[in-house]
């Protein structure tokens, strides 16, 4: 939901670029061309231009049977690393790989792991309070985790549990949950209201992810509208660098013309 319009924004400026790159730019080409007459373009405008060119040249069709226009190693190259990845990711030990790397990735990682606390702590609460017995309610959060990490510390504290021990100690141990949450938690399993507090830390961390999400979107519409000034303004200076050259030209041309004028 967040990304919707970031991505709506995204989809009508990459067609106003194709519009710009396929149908203006092209006859800015012709009319340089006879108006250069012959001389040199700037390097940059040059450039602009390639790329509008090979942007013409991928037809419809190439782009409908792409792989034709791929060379043969680069298709079995994407093809064997995707293939490798759904492999590595049906592992247990790729799957924890990657579900750790998610959770520190930058900008990202801090939300995905506040929502896989706020999914393990809301669920744990959920079915506490409905009268499920604990084993069975931290056997039931770790098969719906969906992170193996979070999943591996709820078995620890399952086991911990089951002996008799705290909640507390296997949650510190596992380096996964901060320890407001820990904290929160140890107080909720000594006082007896463990399944209130536990839904105050979801309903928590709940608020921070949408504070987040909020801020992150935020700063992504910043970002594209530079992004798209900096594309579009080194459209519109890459078709200005030849009007410069020709002033330049014409003006040397009426320079020397008035001097020889002068000289007869």
């Amino acid at each position: 939901a967040a990304m919707f319009y970031p991505a709506a924004v995204m989809t009508v400026a990459v067609g106003i670029l194709a519009l710009l790159m396929i149908v203006v730019v092209p006859k800015f080409k012709v009319i340089f061309a006879d108006m250069l007459d012959g001389a040199s373009m700037p390097a940059f405008t040059t450039f602009i231009l390639s790329i509008s060119d090979t942007i013409r040249n991928y037809s419809v069709m190439e782009v409908a049977f792409f792989p034709y226009y791929i060379p043969g190693p680069v298709i079995w190259a994407v093809v064997a690393l995707l293939i490798v990845f759904k492999l590595v990711l049906r592992t247990k030990a790729g799957r924890r790989l990657f579900d750790k790397l998610k959770m520190v990735f930058p900008l990202l990682g801090p939300v995905i792991s506040k929502v896989a606390i706020s999914r393990f702590t809301r669920t744990l609460g959920t079915l506490v309070s409905s009268g499920v017995p604990i084993l069975q309610a931290l056997t039931i959060v770790r098969e719906t985790s969906g992170n193996v990490v979070v999943g591996e510390a709820v078995a620890a504290v399952h086991e911990s549990v089951k002996e008799g021990e705290t909640i507390t100690a296997p949650l510190e141990a596992s380096n996964v949950f901060p320890p407001m949450v820990i904290s929160m938690v140890d107080v909720g399993e000594q006082s007896g209201a463990l399944p209130e507090m536990l839904m105050k830390i979801a309903d928590n961390f709940d608020e921070e992810v949408d504070n987040a999400v909020s801020a992150m979107t935020s700063l992504l519409e910043p970002i594209m509208i530079v992004f798209l000034a900096v594309i579009v303004g080194s459209i519109v200076i890459a078709l200005f660098l030849p009007l410069i050259t020709l002033i330049d030209k014409l003006g040397s041309e009426g320079g020397g013309g008035g001097k020889g004028g002068g000289d007869d």
